[in-house]
């Protein structure tokens, strides 16, 4: 299983499946992140933490914790 965490900079991956419980996955959710949407690892703050990802057609910033809930391919 490979996370959006382990995506290096500069790749677009695809969402295969969410994993969490609850308020977490449905924040993701709201997000925009999503079974099947794509994402482009736009950059990776110095100490690794958050991730700037675009999606969607807008930027977004992922913490670390939230990005080992996305599982890609």
């Amino acid at each position: 299983m490979k996370t959006l965490r382990e995506a290096k900079v500069g790749s677009t991956v695809r969402v295969v499946k969410l994993h969490g419980e609850g308020a977490v996955k449905r924040r993701i959710m709201d997000m925009g992140i999503t079974k099947g949407v794509e994402v482009y690892v736009r950059k990776v703050a110095p100490l690794g933490d958050p991730m700037e990802v675009n999606i969607r057609g807008y930027e977004l910033s992922v913490r670390k914790a939230d990005c080992e809930m996305i599982e890609v391919e």
